[in-house]
């Protein structure tokens, strides 16, 4: 598999907080703390986006043009439906017409409160794309899981699913978030979750070949915080970071984004 340079993502999941007001204030803060210290958007640095509720999303998009800020944004999930009777949903091309980059695909929760299967994602996956959005597909297993069939199986399992009927060279991200780690205030060990992550691009090699695989950012999310990124990102096949509770505080998020100025420590 030929080496790639990847861009590093750092990336904060909302989840269901901060109104459309509250959105605006801290991505204006954000992009000025980011301005302020230098921070390289590029490979030497990390692609830093959000993703706010849904109320949020045509607040921040003005914002974001307006000021020609250098943030990216995303959904928190999408349907796998072009349109019609789905009250309550989100179809893709509603995202794109808001320039969304990014949507979450997958999310434990999703996955847990609102019984979302792998078939149903995969389905979700294809509907991102079809509308030119990059997919973030979330896998993860639970301490039940893990106990069971030992590390990389279940996250395997449903990467494979979610990409179930994909073909070409889509650009999609796969975040790794280990469920028995998210809220618990202690994250997987850099070990762990590069060996995770290596088994997940080795899983994207066998299903969309070596190029895709090279090519594709692993993000790792559960207890991200400025104290623990550095090392994770250190890792050889873990290019970002799915950001959770602490993405709702901008400096430490901030802080987070900047983890360049702190892996050579």
């Amino acid at each position: 598999m030929a080496k790639v340079k990847r861009v590093p993502l750092i990336a904060g999941n909302w989840k269901m907080n901060l109104d459309h007001l509250q959105s605006i204030a801290f991505v204006q803060k954000l992009a000025w703390t980011l301005k302020d210290a230098n921070h390289d958007f590029g490979v030497d640095g990390a692609e830093v986006a959000v993703f706010p509720p849904f109320t949020d999303l045509r607040s921040v998009q003005t914002l974001v043009a307006a000021d020609k800020l250098d943030v990216r944004f995303g959904g928190q999930d999408v349907s796998e439906h072009e349109s019609g009777a789905y009250t309550g949903e989100i179809s893709g091309a509603f995202l794109s017409a808001l320039d969304c980059r990014y949507v979450l695909i997958g999310h434990s929760e999703r996955r847990t409160m609102h019984g979302e299967t792998d078939e149903q994602l995969a389905r979700k996956v294809a509907a991102a794309l079809k509308h030119g959005l990059v997919p973030v597909l979330c896998v993860g297993e639970t301490a039940d899981d893990l106990e069971a069939h030992g590390p990389s199986a279940v996250p395997v399992a449903q990467l494979k699913a979610g990409l179930a009927g994909i073909t070409g060279s889509p650009e999609i991200v796969v975040a790794y978030e280990p469920v028995w780690a998210i809220g618990s205030g202690k994250a997987a060990t850099p070990e762990q979750a590069e060996q995770v992550a290596a088994r997940l691009r080795e899983t994207l090699a066998e299903v969309l070949g070596d190029d895709v695989a090279a090519a594709t950012r692993i993000l790792y999310g559960g207890s991200v915080k400025s104290s623990n990124i550095a090392s994770l990102m250190r890792e050889p096949n873990i290019d970002g970071a799915l950001v959770g509770g602490a993405s709702l505080d901008v400096a430490e998020f901030a802080s987070i984004s900047r983890f360049s100025k702190h892996v050579g420590t």
